[in-house]
């Protein structure tokens, strides 16, 4: 919870600008509003209670949903599911704590918002609005070898095999076009 609030302290005193890098020192390519560094860490996505309690939505939103335990992307205004196992869970394999109990005890703000780029769009709590630039995901090697313990909703971009990898707490699952 504390690194998640100093990232999204770092992103909103650096929403000025229209590239951020995080856990390194510069953005690596032009295109890029939002940049990782090349440690073996992913991106979590946002956990919600389900698909359906996230208003408004645009397509191209990712969220980890909790009643069923999938990450999913908003596309042509229905809900795809990126998950291909169906048995995600939110308890630590190693502690055997469930993590939305403690998401469930920290207090939300609902209005709390990241923008990157020229504000558009008032959906979402981290919001890359650009024309011209993208999120560049972490990238990992074989990320279900080399991320210790991964928290569902984990997202990154596998570099052997060339795929999007997601974590649904189970299982990765890669995606390639």
């Amino acid at each position: 919870m504390k690194n998640i609030l100093t990232t999204l302290f770092l992103l909103f005193f650096c929403s000025a600008f229209t590239q951020v890098a995080i856990g390194k020192q510069s953005v690596s390519s032009a295109s890029a509003s939002l940049d990782f560094g090349s440690a073996n860490r992913g991106m979590l996505l946002p956990w919600t209670t389900s698909a359906s309690a996230v208003t408004p939505v645009v397509n191209g939103t990712m969220i980890y949903d909790l009643s069923d335990h999938k990450i999913k992307v908003r596309y042509n205004s229905g809900w795809k599911d990126l998950s291909v196992d169906n048995s995600g869970t939110t308890v630590d394999p190693v502690t055997s704590v469930d993590g939305v109990a403690i998401q469930n005890s920290a207090t939300e703000i609902a209005t709390s918002k990241v923008t990157v780029g020229t504000l558009a769009s008032t959906s979402g709590v981290l919001v890359l609005e650009d024309t011209n630039k993208a999120m560049v995901l972490p990238k990992v090697s074989s990320p279900h070898l080399n991320i210790i313990n991964p928290a569902p909703g984990m997202i990154v971009y596998d570099t052997n095999s060339k795929q999007l990898a997601v974590y649904n707490g189970k299982v990765w699952s890669f995606w390639k076009q």
